[in-house]
Parts: C-alpha cells; sequence; structure tokens
C-alpha cells in the first residue's frame, strides 16, 4: 500500500506534487501548531506597510482544519491539477504555471479591491486564505474543457463535468464553508478561460501569452512525432507545383 502510494506520488507531474506536498505541509504544520496561520494569512496592510511578501503566496497553501471540507479539496487539487497538467497542458508547463499565476493575481486583485467597495468590503475583509478559490479555478477550467463527461458524487446522483463547479459549492456550502470563496474560484476560472479560450477564437489575438522568461524557467521536451521509416511522399501535382 505504501509503495503504491509512494508510486503515485513519484508520478505526479511537477507543479502539481510541488502544490500538493507544500499544501498538505502547512496544513499539518497549522493543525501541529508548529506554524500560526496569521503568518500566512492575507493581510493587505502588513503585505503593504511591513513588507510581507510572502503572505501572497503562503494564503495559498493553508486550507484551514483538517476535517472533511479539507479532504475533499485535498482530492480535487490532487485530480484536477494533474488532470490539467497532464492532458491539457502536456508539454507546457509553463502555461500552466502561468494560469495558476493568473488565478492567483486575479484572487488576490479582487479581495483587495472588493475590501475598498462599500457593503461588500465586510465580506472581503474575511476571505484571508485563498487556496479554496485557486481549487475551484483549476476544477472550472478543467470542467469547461471537458464538459460532457458523465460524473457521479459520491454515488448519489450524476451529472456532467460542465455543473461539477456548482456541484462543489452547494458541497461547501452544505458543509458550512463560505459560498463566496468558492464564487470566487468560479470567477477567476471563467475569466482564464474567456481570455484563453473564447477571446482569441473571436478576435485572433490572445492576449494571456506565456512571458519568454516564465518559459525559460521550465525546460519542456517538445512533443515529436516520429515518421515511420522507408515511406516516400508523392511529390504535389505539377499544377500546384507551378501556381502563383
Amino acid at each position: 500500500m505504501a509503495q503504491a502510494v509512494e508510486e503515485w506520488y513519484k508520478q505526479m507531474p511537477i507543479i502539481t506534487r510541488t502544490y500538493l506536498t507544500a499544501a498538505i505541509v502547512t496544513t499539518i504544520g497549522c493543525s501541529l501548531d508548529i506554524i500560526s496561520p496569521f503568518n500566512l494569512c492575507l493581510h493587505p496592510t502588513l503585505v503593504v506597510k511591513q513588507y510581507q511578501f510572502w503572505r501572497l503566496i503562503t494564503n495559498f497553501l493553508f486550507f484551514r482544519k483538517m476535517d472533511l471540507d479539507f479532504l475533499f479539496h485535498m482530492f480535487f487539487l490532487a485530480r484536477y491539477c494533474k488532470l490539467l497538467e497532464e492532458n491539457s497542458f502536456r508539454g507546457r508547463t509553463a502555461d500552466f504555471f502561468y494560469m495558476l499565476l493568473f488565478g492567483a493575481t486575479f484572487l488576490t486583485g479582487t479581495v483587495l479591491v472588493g475590501g475598498m467597495i462599500p457593503y461588500l468590503s465586510e465580506s472581503f475583509a474575511k476571505i484571508i486564505f485563498l487556496s479554496n478559490s485557486l481549487t475551484l479555478m483549476m476544477v472550472y477550467v478543467w470542467s469547461k474543457q471537458n464538459p460532457f463527461i458523465h460524473m457521479s458524487f459520491l454515488g448519489l446522483f450524476t451529472f456532467t463535468a460542465a455543473y461539477l463547479p456548482w456541484v462543489l459549492l452547494g458541497f461547501s456550502v452544505f458543509v458550512g464553508a463560505s459560498a463566496w470563496v468558492d464564487l470566487l474560484g468560479m470567477i477567476a476560472g471563467h475569466a482564464y478561460y474567456f481570455l484563453e479560450d473564447v477571446y482569441p477564437q473571436m478576435t485572433g489575438r490572445r492576449p494571456l501569452r506565456t512571458p519568454s522568461f516564465i518559459k525559460a524557467l521550465f525546460a519542456d521536451e517538445a512533443v515529436v512525432v516520429a515518421r515511420p521509416a522507408n515511406v516516400r511522399f508523392a511529390p504535389p501535382p505539377a499544377e500546384e507545383v507551378h501556381q502563383d
């Protein structure tokens, strides 16, 4: 059993394995009082005035108390982060990292701006950890790219993948988690999906092109399609050769 888990862990792609490991270690550390959640949370004043910039990252690593909601989020993080990295972003680790960076930036900016809007500031001020939101963003992007896959939730009912984020939102509300947190993740996921998949088809422009300095951080191997040996291709017709 332990060997099977170890093999499963080693087969995870690099981004998924790194994020999952950091999230589990951080959450366990907080549960054992080794780490204080207050030192990890998103606190705009401490970030700006005391330069505690690590909070911009660590607030995505803590998944609150280790309960049923934590186990579900770890499962969905491991599953859908892995599915995205191995399929939609296969051979494009830099693009996948950029997607997560976009999501983290979008979520952080939304919370900071929302905290300055009257009547909404109180609700946004309570959102100090965005780990669940980032997980829901990945689930949302995957569901948009695979909308017709049939799924089952705990064996209770079946649905297509397009409704998966809404099912998880309902489950979060059922276990007493904040609906705002999951909604923010869905909004971030839709923003990425629109800018990456819909908008380029409408305009021919791709606003979320991964910067070259991020590509330089990851040595992705090019996907090469081998051509069968001893295969000759016929020359094009004469009219195509001389056609202007």
